[in-house]
C-alpha cells in the first residue's frame, strides 16, 4: 500500500512538473519578477508636452552632475578648437541660445513636473562653439550645448540655427539622457536574467541584438522626434520661425543627394535618428506644427514683431562688429 502511495505521489509530481522546477528555484524567480514589475512601473514618467510614458530610473541631480563632469572633460579635450567669446559665430549662438533658454524656463514652469525641477541650476546654460567641419550639435545633461561650425553650412539664418539649438534643449528638457541610461539598465538586467533561465548563453546572445533592434533604436528615434516637437515649441515661444526647422533638413537631404547621388543609407529601422524624409514630413504636418505656430503667431504676430525687429538690429550690429574685427586683423597682419 505504501508502495502504491509512493507511485501515486511520483506520478502526481511528474504531471505537475515540479520535479523540473523545485521551489527553491521558482519562488525566488517569482518574487524577483514581482519586485521587478513594481520597480518598473514606479519609474514610469510622462514626457513634457507629448505626455509619452517612458522609464526613468535616474534623478535630475545625478544627471546634472554627470553632465557637468562630461562638460569639463570636453572643454579640456577640445580646448584648441573652442572659438573665442567675441567670435561672430559664438556671439550669434549665445544670443540665439539666450532667447531659447528663456523660453525653456517658461516651458519648465508650464510642462515639467515639479519633482524634476532643479531651481538652483535649471536656468544655467552654456553654449560652446567648436571649429570643426562636422555638421553636428549636441547637449549634455545640465544644459551644456556644443555646436560644431560645420553645422552653419545648413543654418543660413538665426531661425534655422534656433531650430537646431532648440532641438538640443528639447533633449535636456525631456531628460532623454536619463531615459537612455535607464533603458540600458533595464536591458542589462533582463540580459542577466536570461542567463538564469538559459545558462548556456544562447538566449543571451539572441536577446542583445533583439533588444537593440526592438527597443534601443526605436526609442532613440522616438526621442529625436520628441526633441523636434519640443524644439519647435521653444522656437515659437522665443519668436523664431518654427517652419525654419524644415529648411534645415531639406538642406541636409539635398547635400546628401548631391554627395551620394541616388544611393541610400541604411533603412530607418536600423538608425538612431529618423530619416530626413520623415522629419521633413513632420515639419510639414499642420498637427505637428500647431502649438509652435500658435505661439509664434500669437496676437496676430504682434507678440513677436518687436522681438523680430530687435533680432534684425542685433544681426546688423554683429555684422558691423565682425567687419571692424576683420579690418583690425588685416592691419595687424600688414603691420
Amino acid at each position: 500500500m505504501n508502495q502504491n502511495r509512493t507511485r501515486a505521489t511520483q506520478g502526481f509530481a511528474r504531471q505537475t512538473g515540479r520535479n523540473t522546477l523545485p521551489p527553491y528555484t521558482w519562488a525566488p524567480l517569482s518574487i524577483g519578477s514581482a519586485l521587478f514589475a513594481l520597480g518598473y512601473y514606479s519609474c514610469l514618467e510622462e514626457a513634457p508636452l507629448t505626455k509619452r510614458k517612458r522609464l526613468i530610473a535616474t534623478s535630475p541631480e545625478w544627471e546634472a552632475k554627470l553632465g557637468d563632469k562630461q562638460y569639463k572633460q570636453l572643454l579640456r579635450q577640445f580646448k584648441s578648437q573652442i572659438l573665442p567669446p567675441d567670435h561672430r559665430a559664438t556671439v550669434t549662438v549665445k544670443r540665439v541660445g539666450k532667447r531659447l533658454a528663456d523660453a525653456a524656463t517658461l516651458f519648465r514652469k508650464n510642462y515639467v513636473d515639479s519633482k524634476n525641477l532643479l531651481p538652483h541650476r535649471d536656468n544655467i546654460y552654456t553654449f560652446t562653439v567648436l571649429k570643426n567641419d562636422t555638421a553636428n550639435a549636441f547637449v549634455l545633461p545640465g544644459n551644456h550645448v556644443f555646436v560644431f561650425t560645420g553645422l552653419f553650412k545648413y543654418t543660413r539664418d538665426e531661425d534655422e540655427l534656433a531650430a537646431v539649438l532648440a532641438h538640443e534643449l528639447g533633449h535636456t528638457l525631456a531628460r532623454h539622457s536619463g531615459e537612455k541610461i535607464s533603458g540600458s539598465m533595464l536591458v542589462t538586467m533582463l540580459a542577466r536574467f536570461s542567463l538564469l533561465v538559459d545558462p548556456s548563453g544562447t538566449l543571451y546572445s539572441l536577446f542583445l541584438p533583439t533588444a537593440t533592434l526592438l527597443h534601443d533604436l526605436p526609442n532613440s528615434r522616438e526621442a529625436e522626434v520628441e526633441a523636434d516637437q519640443i524644439g519647435i515649441y521653444l522656437a515659437g515661444e522665443a519668436c523664431y520661425d518654427p517652419k525654419a526647422a524644415r529648411n534645415v533638413f531639406v538642406s541636409m537631404k539635398n547635400e546628401e543627394m548631391t554627395s551620394h547621388g541616388n544611393s541610400k543609407g541604411p533603412p530607418q529601422f536600423l538608425s538612431t535618428h529618423p530619416s530626413h524624409d520623415t522629419r521633413i514630413s513632420n515639419f510639414s504636418n499642420p498637427h505637428f506644427m500647431k502649438d509652435s505656430l500658435e505661439r509664434f503667431n500669437a496676437q496676430d504676430g504682434n507678440r513677436c514683431r518687436p522681438v523680430r525687429n530687435e533680432m534684425k538690429r542685433a544681426r546688423e550690429y554683429a555684422a558691423l562688429a565682425a567687419q571692424k574685427r576683420e579690418r583690425w586683423q588685416r592691419k595687424a597682419r600688414n603691420a
